[in-house]
């Protein structure tokens, strides 16, 4: 069961379509000039070669009646540590995670470390961190994930020689 049950957190936006897959959730772009100069795709913050930093919205799960959405970074920069990604909460709080955990947990329930991130439904991923504080909880639309997995991809990617 989902900790937090509700409407997804970002409505989709003109030019995206998301579709249900026996994988998961993917994300269709309408409009390639995003990704070629044009503004860059919503959600993005800074994208320097390599790196990459988006902003998405999760839902902070609690034992209370009552969950808050907030923003959060997503960062990656396979110059610092490859392979890794950071989330960042408000008040300064990071989670590091192996980008690989993020993804096999689109699909199916993973774990690594202090950190577990499975599938909520058709277009939720949780991740729960676990610390000596304690443990918290986020909910994320899985589409805004996944957008931010294939731009860590893309920034990676070796260009093509002829």
């Amino acid at each position: 069961m989902c900790p937090g049950d509700g409407a997804p957190l970002d409505e989709p936006r003109a030019g995206r379509a998301y579709a249900d897959t026996d994988g998961g959730v993917e994300l269709y772009e309408s409009g390639e000039d995003e990704e070629a100069g044009g503004g860059g795709p919503a959600g993005a913050t800074a994208a320097t070669v390599g790196r990459v930093e988006e902003r998405a919205r999760a839902l902070i799960v609690t034992e209370g009646p009552l969950s808050r959405p907030v923003p959060v970074a997503l960062r990656y920069d396979p110059d610092d540590e490859p392979g890794v990604v950071l989330l960042g909460f408000p008040g300064g709080a990071e989670w590091v995670l192996p980008r690989a955990l993020l993804e096999d947990g689109l699909r199916a329930p993973a774990h690594s470390g202090e950190v577990d991130v499975w599938p909520c439904g058709r277009v939720q991923t949780v991740v729960e961190h676990h610390s000596t504080d304690g443990t918290e909880i986020a909910q994320f639309d899985s589409a805004a994930l996944l957008r931010f997995l294939r731009r860590t991809y893309a920034a990676t990617a070796s260009p093509m020689t002829r």
